[in-house]
């Protein structure tokens, strides 16, 4: 089994991104599983373009997308992506689009497809706060979610992918005002891990069955 994690780069104005920065502690192997990682640029033109070519570089059975959600206490596993680009600042490359959908003929919304829940126990089960989340915003990490999932359900329907977010790193909450919700690279890491395990534990549930999709 092959398991692509994917990390966006450092936007808005910071100097790492944590989502990248935990997947390059990861071991090579979970659980028997091979873990290939990609670095994803934070910009609504170019994110699912890179994806897609791992996607047919390297044929994997999952992709576990991973983005950074200051402010947030936790991991938190998205059940949603919804087909909305309403960006509060610029990507990378300076857009910011406004209310626009990501595919004009795509469906309203699309479930993740990886074990969520799963997920989370594992997670929890280690020691490591962590919870679904029904909204993974209308920035990149959306986008790419929704992207991702598009993609899958029209031309990769074995794949199961999803998204992550994390919270900030410690060494980014340190310049932020007191109290700005933080973890260590290494607790994110390990987290990150154990939902690799239970992607490649857990059998499909029902949202898999229904592929994914919202109508």
């Amino acid at each position: 089994m092959k398991i692509l994690m994917t990390g966006f780069e450092p936007f808005g104005g910071e100097t790492m991104n944590p989502a990248y920065e935990a997947l390059k502690l990861l071991p090579e192997n979970i659980a028997g599983a091979k873990i290939i990682r990609l670095q994803v640029p934070t910009a609504f033109s170019r994110c699912a373009p890179a994806v897609e070519e791992a996607l047919l570089a390297c044929r994997p059975d999952a992709v576990i997308c991973v983005g950074q959600a200051g402010g947030r206490t936790c991991v938190t596993v998205e059940r949603v992506a919804i087909n909305l680009a309403d960006a509060g600042l610029p990507d990378n490359l300076g857009a910011q689009p406004v209310d626009e959908p990501i595919r004009a003929d795509g469906p309203a919304a699309y479930f993740s497809t990886l074990p969520v829940r799963a997920i989370v126990k594992n997670i929890r089960e280690h020691g490591i706060p962590c919870q679904l989340s029904c909204s993974a915003g209308t920035y990149v990490c959306n986008c790419l979610m929704y992207e991702l999932l598009h993609r899958s359900a029209l031309f990769y329907p074995h794949i199961r992918a999803g998204f992550l977010h994390v919270p900030f790193a410690q060494e980014q909450a340190v310049d932020k005002p007191g109290g700005t919700p933080s973890a260590s690279l290494a607790t994110i890491a390990r987290a990150l891990e154990l939902a690799a395990e239970a992607v490649v534990k857990a059998p499909r549930d029902d949202l898999q069955e229904k592929k994914g999709l919202i109508c």
